[in-house]
């Protein structure tokens, strides 16, 4: 073979690996936070002022992991009209989880006995006395 051929058979085989490099990239799945991400991201001035009427609490909210349970603590629960606590799993959607707080109680578990273990991010949005608060905290399972 000569130097012409050579050429020609290094160019078919750079064109083999870009053409399999494409196959694979386009194949791969590609998961957002959540279904909605793009919408999400449209109000996040409003989560912002949640984010502000959060600080002005006196008194947070403790979220906590033991013993295969999400334990939420907030001493303003008798305060609260409703609420929910959302867990997002942002390697995988099909993890994510959403429970209601009930009002009232002091203290409130979830039981995480059949979760996957990893990285989570948990949101609490909870509204009291007209107004609307967010919390949020990243968890390890």
């Amino acid at each position: 073979m000569n130097f012409g051929k050579w050429i020609v058979v290094a160019f078919v085989l750079f064109a083999a690996f870009i053409a399999t490099l494409v196959t694979v990239c386009v194949r791969q799945d590609i998961s957002l936070v959540r279904p909605d991400y793009y919408q999400e991201e449209l109000v996040h001035q409003r989560k912002m002022t949640l984010i502000q009427n959060t600080k002005t609490l006196e008194v947070l909210p403790v979220i906590s992991v033991a013993e295969n349970s999400l334990t939420v603590s907030f001493s303003d629960f008798d305060k609260m009209d409703k609420g929910e606590i959302q867990l997002l799993r942002p390697s995988d959607v099909k993890l994510d989880r959403k429970f209601s707080l009930r009002a009232g109680e002091k203290e409130q578990q979830f039981p995480l006995d059949a979760w996957s273990k990893g990285l989570y991010r948990v949101s609490m949005q909870w509204s009291m006395g007209g107004k609307e608060f967010y919390y949020e905290r990243i968890i390890v399972l």
